[in-house]
């Protein structure tokens, strides 16, 4: 259950959440599509699996995890002797969503010469039934050493999939899943973006549609777009996923110019991650405070969905975290 509000006018909210940091022993966590002013108390910030890792190697007792469930319960997978909260149980995935774990069980019993390559994500329970979980910085990593002529099913993000189909020539079998972020972007409104910024490269998703694919200069992950706008020739940058990256990209790189890619109707705020939205200040007290909303999760069931998570990380070896697809 949700932490419901109590009185908390008038609180230094900053300085709470720092005292209460330090007394219960607790690492924040933010994704980089948390809010900028959550992003800024946090004690890491990057991709998800990348916070996992590092939550799992501290010496805290407790993880607040600002991002969605699925990233909270994938702490609390590597970390299981850990208090893991996330300060709103409703901040869920559109990906997870659209894959039911007894739908996708089906799906794999209908297909049993299939091993099923799964993106992270996805549901504790989807992990479980999977054989080798990616991120968008792991994929093309593990893929390259899966056999041509193995059968793959590809889930839960059909973007995804088919840029590494494309990218290797692969027929992977592709559950139909999106992120209601990434394709809410316009083909339409980012050739008028690129019209009014002519020579600014784009750095895309791939969870972004082929439409978008097709016109970014750079593919890959959160930490590998931020990563690219370190490196990239010229002062200014479109970016083509969740713009609450732009902050890190900004104040690390204060002397370029960074352009969140439109929605359809060219001002839309459709490409703001509403599950994310959920997490606020507010909330991020409250659950330090009161050490819930925790994620907990079934001790087989976590050994289920460990192992392939323990697969990607055997496979993906020293490419996990770095959140880089490659250029175009």
């Amino acid at each position: 259950m949700t932490a419901q509000p109590t009185n908390i006018t008038g609180l230094d909210l900053r300085a709470e959440i720092d005292r209460l940091r330090k007394e219960r022993n607790a690492v924040i966590l933010a994704h980089y599509y948390q809010s900028p002013e959550i992003q800024d108390l946090a004690d890491y910030i990057g991709d998800s699996l990348e916070l996992s890792k590092k939550a799992a190697a501290t010496d805290a007792d407790v993880i607040v995890f600002c991002g969605v469930k699925f990233m909270a319960e994938t702490a609390k997978i590597l970390a299981p002797e850990k208090i893991v909260v996330l300060p709103d149980m409703n901040a869920g995935c559109s990906l997870e969503d659209a894959c039911p774990p007894e739908k996708f069980k089906a799906f794999r019993e209908a297909h049993p010469d299939h091993i099923a390559l799964t993106y992270i994500n996805c549901s504790t329970e989807v992990k479980a039934l999977s054989d080798v979980i990616v991120t968008s910085s792991s994929a093309e990593t593990i893929l390259a050493q899966i056999p041509a002529d193995q059968k793959v099913i590809f889930g839960p993000d059909r973007h995804l999939g088919g840029y590494l189909n494309r990218k290797f020539g692969r027929e992977m079998l592709l559950w139909p899943g999106v992120c209601i972020v990434h394709e809410a972007f316009s083909e339409t409104e980012l050739l008028k973006l690129k019209a009014q910024h002519p020579g600014a490269p784009v750095a895309a998703h791939p969870e972004c549609p082929p439409t978008i694919v097709d016109h970014a200069d750079y593919v890959g992950s959160t930490s590998g777009i931020l990563n690219y706008a370190k490196t990239m020739p010229g002062d200014t940058l479109i970016v083509a996923t969740e713009p609450h990256i732009i902050h890190q990209m900004e104040k690390a790189l204060p002397h370029k110019t960074f352009i969140g890619a439109p929605g359809a109707d060219g001002n839309c705020n459709c490409n703001i991650c509403p599950y994310m939205a959920l997490n606020t200040l507010e909330k991020l007290y409250l659950t330090l405070r009161d050490l819930a909303p925790r994620i907990e999760i079934e001790e087989s069931l976590r050994l289920q969905a460990k192992r392939s998570l323990d697969k990607m990380i055997e496979m993906a070896a020293g490419t996990v975290g770095q959140g880089d697809l490659g250029a175009r």
